[in-house]
Parts: structure tokens; C-alpha cells; sequence
């Protein structure tokens, strides 16, 4: 029920997006993936799904880098969802975007891997490739855990494939 939820609303989004958007306009991601890639005993390795947004007003142009904001969530095939808020950099050769983010977040773990809290920290490397205008195919691979900080700390790691659009 929540997967099909979420897919409608991408649906809604990129349907009614423009065509030709600004470069400085918001940017949409949709992503699907397998979450908890490396599960040894395979109980827990599952499908996963999310939707993420980034903020071009508050986009900041460091000595380190360009910074964005970004803020999204994901649900497993085991109901388990993750809602974060942190920020992504970003560093361009040519068509090629390297994207390392933070992002700390909520955990619910529904009928999936418990982490041992509900307070999670993603950090991921994302590797994007421009496709169309203001459109972005990306692959990445995040890690989320609770720094010791819960009871247990087995952590997850996921990989995704991810389709953006600036509008």
C-alpha cells in the first residue's frame, strides 16, 4: 500500500514537471534499490524505495565544494522506513557528478533488520551521469547506522539506482 502511494506521487510529479526547467529549479529523486546488501544471513536483504527532494534556495557554493540540502525517505519490501534531512555536496567533471552526503534520520523498522535505534545517520557516495536537461541517472551506495549510540549497532548497507529531475 505505502509502495503504491509513493509511486503515484513520483508519478504526479514528473508528469506535471516541465519539460525545459531552470537550472536553479527544485530537483526531484525517485530511487529503487536492494537494501541491506551485504546481509550475511539473507533474511533481511530486501527491495527498497524512495523519494528525495533538494532545495536550490538554500544551495551554497564553498571553497569545499557546492552544497545542497536534502531531505527524503525510503520504505523496504519488509515495511521498515528511514525519513532523513542532511546535506549533499557536489563536484562536477563534465557530465559526471560525484555526490558524498550525511544525512541523520529517523529508523522504524516495521517487519524488517532492527538497527538498534531509532536515530540512524546515512552517509552515502552517489555517482550521477546528466542524460537529458536538468535529468540525472545515478548509481549509489550508503551506509546507515547509529554510531553505537542504540542498544545494538549492526548498521545496513544499500545500493540504489536513482533518476532526477531539476524543475
Amino acid at each position: 500500500m505505502k509502495i503504491k502511494f509513493l509511486i503515484y506521487i513520483f508519478l504526479i510529479i514528473f508528469t506535471l514537471s516541465p519539460l525545459k526547467a531552470d537550472e536553479s529549479g527544485n530537483e526531484i529523486s525517485f530511487f529503487t534499490g536492494t537494501f541491506d546488501v551485504i546481509d550475511k544471513e539473507g533474511d533481511d536483504k530486501t527491495s527498497l524505495f524512495g523519494i528525495e527532494h533538494k532545495n536550490p534556495d538554500l544551495f551554497r557554493d564553498t571553497f569545499l565544494g557546492k552544497f545542497k540540502p536534502v531531505t527524503g525517505g525510503f520504505i523496504t519490501g519488509n515495511n521498515s522506513a528511514y525519513f532523513y534531512t542532511g546535506i549533499e555536496a557536489q563536484y562536477g567533471l563534465g557530465p559526471l557528478k560525484i555526490l558524498p552526503s550525511f544525512a541523520p534520520g529517523y529508523y522504524e523498522k516495521g517487519d524488517g533488520k532492527d538497527l538498534g535505534s531509532v536515530l540512524e545517520f546515512k552517509s552515502e557516495l552517489k555517482v550521477g551521469l546528466d542524460i537529458f536537461e536538468n535529468s540525472k541517472l545515478s548509481y549509489s551506495y550508503s551506509h546507515i547506522s547509529n554510531n553505537d549510540w542504540g542498544e545494538t549497532n549492526p548498521g545496513t548497507d544499500n545500493q540504489q539506482i536513482t533518476f532526477s529531475k531539476n524543475f
